[in-house]
């Protein structure tokens, strides 16, 4: 480290990445997020998380459907749109949380490292040695990829379930 650029062991050429914008230390933190590590666990975990933030929302949900008068008159049907509706902070939170992971997913598989020194003025890119590739590689295949899948369903799930509850709502 004689020019104060740090070296990985293992390696010849400094890496001038900092240490918080490396793919792997992304990765890390995501998985030791509270909010990221969700769909990092089991699928039953993920479940849980998502039923209690649709629970959460549907005091509101059902306040803000209270207030037609339609449907204040037609208990089935408020019942169901504000079910409907609150399916909405689930989804929300999946699409965050789908933004996250394919960002590091996408950091992960390429071959240049895109970086910051100091601030959004300085950008610059640094190529990732072979051994870098290889090990990014396989957590991209083997870590993040299964956890995109376990989003994607969900995403569908969500999806799916909104727009039953929509289509009932009208059918009703």
């Amino acid at each position: 480290m004689a020019s104060g650029i740090p070296r990985l062991p293992g390696q010849d050429t400094p890496c001038p990445v900092p240490p918080a914008q490396r793919p792997l230390q992304e990765y890390a933190q995501l998985t030791c997020s509270w909010f990221f590590a969700w769909p990092a666990g089991d699928a039953a975990g993920l479940w849980r998380a998502l039923t209690f933030s649709w629970l959460g929302g549907l005091p509101l949900t059902l306040l803000v459907a209270g207030g037609s008068i339609p449907l204040n008159h037609d208990p089935p049907r408020l019942a169901i749109a504000a079910a409907a509706a609150a399916l909405l902070l689930p989804l929300f939170l999946l699409l965050r949380q789908w933004l996250g992971w394919t960002y590091v997913h996408r950091r992960l598989l390429a071959e240049r490292v895109e970086y910051e020194e100091s601030g959004w003025y300085d950008g610059q890119v640094w190529e990732k040695p072979i051994s870098w590739r290889q090990q990014d590689l396989l957590v991209a295949r083997h870590q993040v990829q299964p956890v995109l899948a376990r989003l994607r369903r969900a995403i569908a799930v969500a999806t799916g379930l909104l727009l039953l509850g929509t289509g009932l709502c009208q059918a009703l």
